[in-house]
This record gives C-alpha cells, sequence and structure tokens, in this order.
C-alpha cells in the first residue's frame, strides 16, 4: 500500500523506529522495570502534541483554542506533583487490596482507558485478577461478578459524563462492593456514595486528565504489588522485548 508509518517510541533506535518513515520519540528515559509505567504517560503526552500539531493543520483548532490546549498540557507537571502527595493514602489502601483475589476498574468516555491500563499494571505486577470496564457496559455482564469480596476503582473526574458514572456507582454499591473513587473535590463532594476510599486529585482541563488519573491507578498496583512481595520490576512471565509474533 505504500503508507507512511509514524511510530511512538522511546529508543530512537528500535527496529520499529528504523522501519518508520516518522519518529517521534517520548523521551521517557531509560526503562528499568518490564510493566513501565512512565512511557505510559509520556506516549499519552506526545500523542496529545500530535493531535494539537493536526488540529492546526487542518484548520479545526483556532489559535486561541491551542493556546488553552498547551497551557493544559504545561500544566501536567504541577498536576502530577499533586497527585503523587497521594501516595502515602495509596500504599495504606494497598495493603487491602493485597489480601483480594479480583479487582475491577471502571470508567467512562477517557476514563475508560485508564481503567484498563490500572487493571494491566495489577495484572502484571501484583497477579491479581483485574478487568478494565466501560462503565456503561457494567449491566451487560460485568455486574453478575460484583460482591462484597470485589472492590471496584472508579476513574471518575467531574466531566460531562460524571451524573452516569455516578449512576453506575450506585448500582455497584448496592451490592455491597467496596468502592474506591478516583475523582477531584467537586465529584468527591457531589458523588454522595459512601466509598472505602477517595483519592482527590485537582480539578483540571478535561483534556489532560488521563495524564493525570494515570498516576494513581500505576501506584495503586506498584504498592499493591509491594505489599504482596512480587518482583515489581520483572514480573513472571514477562520479557522487555517481544520476539515472536
Amino acid at each position: 500500500m505504500k503508507q507512511h508509518i509514524l511510530s511512538v517510541v522511546n529508543v530512537a533506535s528500535s527496529s520499529i523506529a528504523r522501519e518508520s518513515d516518522v519518529v517521534m520519540p517520548t523521551l521517557a528515559g531509560p526503562e528499568i522495570g518490564v510493566a513501565s509505567t512512565k512511557a505510559f504517560t509520556c506516549q499519552l503526552a506526545v500523542l496529545a502534541c500530535l493531535a494539537l500539531a493536526a488540529g492546526r493543520a487542518r484548520g479545526h483548532l483556532s489559535i486561541e483554542d491551542e493556546q488553552k490546549l498547551v497551557h493544559a498540557l504545561i500544566e501536567v507537571p504541577r498536576l502530577m506533583a499533586q497527585a503523587l502527595t497521594l501516595e502515602p493514602q495509596i500504599e495504606k489502601l494497598a495493603h487491602d487490596l493485597a489480601k483480594v483475589n479480583d479487582v475491577l476498574y471502571l470508567g467512562r468516555g477517557t476514563s475508560f482507558p485508564i481503567a484498563l491500563e490500572g487493571a494491566l499494571k495489577l495484572k502484571e505486577i501484583s497477579y491479581i485478577h483485574a478487568e478494565g470496564y466501560a462503565a456503561g457496559e457494567l449491566k451487560h455482564g460485568p455486574i453478575a461478578l460484583i460482591d462484597e469480596t470485589v472492590p471496584v476503582i472508579v476513574i471518575a473526574p467531574h466531566d460531562r459524563v460524571f451524573e452516569k458514572t455516578v449512576s453506575n456507582m450506585q448500582e455497584v454499591a448496592a451490592r455491597g462492593a467496596k468502592i474506591i473513587l478516583v475523582t477531584d473535590p467537586k465529584g468527591a463532594q457531589e458523588a454522595s456514595i459512601e466509598s472505602l476510599v477517595t483519592l482527590i486529585l485537582p480539578e483540571m482541563a478535561s483534556t489532560v486528565t488521563p495524564l493525570v488519573y494515570a498516576i494513581p491507578v500505576q501506584l495503586i498496583a506498584y504498592h499493591t504489588a509491594a505489599a504482596i512481595g512480587t518482583d515489581v520490576d520483572q514480573p513472571r512471565n514477562l520479557a522487555k522485548s517481544v520476539t515472536v509474533e
């Protein structure tokens, strides 16, 4: 087809980079752990910049809109630093999660991929069975898995779909599940649902919530694995480079 290939990679000399027409390096630095966490947020940042550039090039973004979106990205390091202050709270929570067999993650809209990321990291390094679901699909099957033994981690910034996510949380709470809510001050105030733990992140532009909300879900996986005693950097059965299709 002779299509051009653009690759988002961390190692500029990798096989993928050599085969690509354009390379967008994430500049995440050396990846020590197999289940790298910083690579995920760096990839999101690079793709956000690509979306901004494409929006301007195609005439869909005004200069003013571009400036607002760029400013939101510039604020991300500060917001991430604030997210890291939740670490003591997350470490305490992890000791409870280390005792369970299953964990469900729920997210709606752009929070759904973060639910998938959180579940993936927990599976990879703690070996606890975890699944991420789109909150809107809850009643189409996953709700059958929920009882008082299954913690449910809900990623829910106060955005345009927040009220729908609250409805999903009510369904979960009615079945006795322990809810761990990741939200912002306004979301914590309006959730009106008792949760085991509420992790409160600062308010931010909706365009950057995936980058910042990835921090607590990755920390949950890390501290849970540490509490269990698994090798966080070298999980079993995983390799840093995949050489087979």
